[in-house]
């Protein structure tokens, strides 16, 4: 089971399912908004996690949701509309949790600022 929550812990989450998916940096420019660099995620059915504590939601597209603490701002979440899965921030875990990044997506909205310097598949979209 992995455990994570926001800075200030209004919001918990445990992850008992299954991971879909890869683990994926975003490079996205929602993401990079949000987060303040790429954004590091995991993914598992709705049914695999369990969230407690006030999620704020943002309508950031007619795509898809992103979750966030209203009190410490942490981006914890994002939920595609259709979807039954859900992603969280690999970086609000509390514990290493063995889960590696296995690509870049939408690589072609990169910051300029930086560069992608390891040897993972890069998409330009998703």
């Amino acid at each position: 089971m992995l455990k994570g929550s926001c800075l200030c812990r209004d919001i918990t989450f445990s992850v008992s399912g299954e991971l879909r998916g890869m683990a994926s940096a975003c490079h996205c420019g929602q993401c990079r908004k949000q987060s303040g660099h790429h954004w590091a995620s995991g993914n598992v059915g709705e049914n695999g996690i369990t969230i407690d504590g006030p999620v704020a939601w943002f309508e950031a597209s007619a795509v898809a949701k992103r979750g966030f603490c209203a009190r410490c701002g942490s981006f914890l979440f994002w939920k595609a509309h259709d979807e039954d899965q859900i992603s969280f921030a690999l970086g609000a875990l509390d514990e290493e949790a063995g889960i590696r990044l296995q690509r870049h997506i939408f690589v072609a909205d990169k910051g300029a600022y930086y560069e992608i310097s390891d040897d993972l598949p890069k998409l330009e979209r998703s």
